[in-house]
């Protein structure tokens, strides 16, 4: 996407304003966020963010033992991580949570529309973890908050049938609350 490292910074910087002005993170919530590669937007500042206001942080980590690879996400201590067959970081440890339980999610977008349509890297981890909002009609927790920069919203991105919404997205200009299209 050719994003310099200033332009990087800048954006991240930015979406945790935007998160600590809109989410209002407080002490015990439960928060998953993802460990950013060098093509993501940065999440070091949404995760210093909210271990400053006593959040509980997770990050994912993918389960490749069963022949369908699922998602948990485990705490982020100061025990190592490891990096994943995908490149990414994941923490090592035991412990492990459902997506059920976490309160707020930060999901990496690589494109999204104004409904909630994300594109991600393919794997559909975290549409799978997060299958079960489809089956509620009013209740939808935890909530879904892609990050992305303004530059990857595309005007419409089909839905597939497996598809978990997002409710808003935070990129380096605003927040877009999304739309759901019944």
């Amino acid at each position: 996407m050719g994003v310099s490292d200033a332009e990087r910074t800048r954006a991240a910087r930015q979406i945790a304003r935007h998160a600590d002005r809109i989410l209002h993170l407080h002490s015990g919530q439960r928060i998953g966020i993802y460990a950013a590669t060098a093509e993501e937007l940065d999440t070091s500042c949404l995760i210093a963010l909210a271990l400053r206001r006593g959040c509980l942080v997770y990050l994912p980590r993918i389960d490749s033992r069963r022949r369908v690879r699922s998602m948990h996400f485990a705490p982020l201590t100061a025990l190592a991580s490891r990096i994943n067959r995908f490149g990414i970081a994941e923490p090592e440890g035991r412990e492990l949570a459902s997506a059920r339980l976490l309160d707020v999610v930060f999901l990496p977008l690589v494109g999204f529309d104004r409904h909630g349509t994300r594109l991600g890297m393919g794997g559909g981890y975290y549409d799978r973890a997060f299958g079960f909002r489809r089956l509620r009609t009013s209740w939808h927790s935890p909530l879904l908050v892609g990050i992305a920069y303004a530059s990857q919203e595309v005007e419409r991105i089909a839905p597939a049938a497996h598809d978990v919404p997002l409710d808003l997205v935070m990129t380096e200009r605003g927040v877009i609350r999304c739309v759901r299209v019944r």
